[in-house]
This record gives structure tokens, C-alpha cells and sequence, in this order.
């Protein structure tokens, strides 16, 4: 491309990728045409090398790109080769976590996303929840039945209290929905973990996040999907506001220190 088609707005070319990676990728693309699903095998390195014309070295790399991803597992022994793997979503969320762990990731970027999606999901939940799921969050909210005594007791509250929202979202029908709340739900976990946004307790925090949440199981039983998505967006709310302002007690101590 000539610098003239550059500036008339073509766009550049990408950095190149290398061979092993391109025909990793033409793997996938072949494993999703065929309709092979976890635990079916691969066709042999030979089967491979003849179906991609490439080398042995190449199709060898690729493989190991694709296990590594977690995307094929390889056994040896009787019965043994190359089957499809299922990557789970501890370990997609693990690696997704990796990708943020060096970015400044601040409460409020977290609370943006929560504050859109959370209450869809509450509403979407409404009235579709049986006894043992409703059961089941009522026992997550029991375990922070009383304010916490301590910092480290602090702490243990809220993660147990941001599990809630996780084991809310295992029950969305949107698997993307309920993996990204998932996920937000867990970085901040890690956050008030790393940054000690538990210390010290917050009387406050804790009544009004549970209240909250008991509310939304109510809703949630009841089938009323308005209430259980202005409950939990005025959950998002609450949270966000106390959550930010232990955000910027640690950062001034940080300061200070």
C-alpha cells in the first residue's frame, strides 16, 4: 500500500502473525464447521498435516497454542490423542482478570457497568427462580447477618456479600450477561481485597446492602421484575457511593504514607 492510500484513509496493515498462530486459528474455524463438541477427538497430526498443508513442526506449534488456550487436551495411553477441550469459566475469567491486573481499574469504572447490567438481570430473574436458587441466596445473605466486628471480618462480609451477585448471575439465561457480572463482581472482590477497601467496617454499607439484597430476593419471588430492577439499581447506587468514598480514604492514606 503506497503512502498516498494510507492518507486517503486505507487503513495499515496489522503486525504479521505467525504461521503456527494463523493456522491455530483455521483449527478453530474447522473444529466450529464440523459441530465438535467437548471431549470429541481430533483428527491425527497426520490427518492434520495433510488438511492444512503445512508442516509437522507447524501443525505441532498450533496444537500447543490451542491447548494452552484450553481450547484441546491431549491424553496419552490406551484411548489417548487429541480431544476438544471446554474452557472453563474460572479459567475465562481468571484469564481476563490477567489482562486487567496492570490496567488502573477504579471503583467507578466497575460501578458504570454494574449500574447498566445488575438490574437487567434482576428483572430478567423475576418470578423464573425455584425454591432451592431463592434458597440459596437467602443463605448467602445469611452469613452477614450481623455488622462485622472487625476488619478482617469486614472483609470476609463483603466478599461473601459480592458472591451473592455472583450466584445471581449463574442463574442468567444470557451466559454473556451473566459472565460479565460475573466477572465485575469478582475484580472487585480482588480490588477491596489488594486495596483494603473493607478497613475499617462500614456499619452503613452493610445494612444497606443487605436490605437491599433481601429486597431483591423478595421481588424475585413475588415475580415483580420493576421492583427487582429499582431495587438493584438503587443497590448499584448505594454501593458505588460508599464504595468510592473508601476508595478515596485509602488513596489519601496511601498519599500520606
Amino acid at each position: 500500500m503506497s503512502p498516498t492510500e494510507t492518507a486517503r484513509g486505507a487503513k495499515p496493515a496489522g503486525p504479521r502473525r505467525s504461521r503456527p498462530v494463523r493456522v491455530a486459528d483455521e483449527i478453530k474455524g474447522w473444529l466450529v464447521e464440523q459441530r465438535l463438541e467437548t471431549g470429541d477427538r481430533l483428527p491425527s497430526e497426520t490427518e492434520l498435516i495433510a488438511r492444512f498443508a503445512m508442516s509437522k513442526s507447524t501443525i505441532r506449534e498450533a496444537m500447543r497454542i490451542l491447548e494452552a488456550q484450553g481450547l484441546v487436551v491431549t491424553r496419552t495411553g490406551p484411548g489417548g490423542g487429541t480431544f476438544v477441550g471446554e474452557v472453563s469459566a474460572d479459567r475465562a475469567r481468571a484469564l481476563l482478570g490477567n489482562y486487567f491486573y496492570f490496567k488502573d481499574l477504579t471503583v467507578a469504572d466497575i460501578y458504570q457497568l454494574r449500574r447498566l447490567l445488575e438490574p437487567e438481570l434482576a428483572a430478567s430473574l423475576a418470578g423464573r427462580l425455584d425454591a432451592g436458587q431463592l434458597g440459596e441466596l437467602e443463605r448467602i445473605v445469611a452469613l452477614y447477618a450481623e455488622p462485622a466486628a472487625s476488619a478482617e471480618e469486614e472483609r470476609e462480609q463483603h466478599v461473601a456479600s459480592l458472591r451473592f451477585h455472583q450466584r445471581l448471575a449463574d442463574f442468567a439465561d444470557n451466559q454473556l450477561l451473566g459472565f460479565l457480572i460475573s466477572f465485575m463482581a469478582q475484580i472487585l472482590s480482588d480490588l477491596t481485597v489488594y486495596r483494603r477497601l473493607y478497613a475499617p467496617p462500614n456499619e452503613a454499607l452493610w445494612r444497606e446492602g443487605r436490605d437491599h439484597q433481601l429486597a431483591c430476593i423478595a421481588a424475585l419471588r413475588r415475580g415483580d421484575a420493576a421492583e427487582a430492577h429499582r431495587v438493584m439499581a438503587e443497590h448499584m447506587d448505594i454501593a458505588r457511593a460508599h464504595m468510592e468514598a473508601r476508595e478515596a480514604v485509602v488513596m489519601k492514606r496511601f498519599i500520606a504514607e
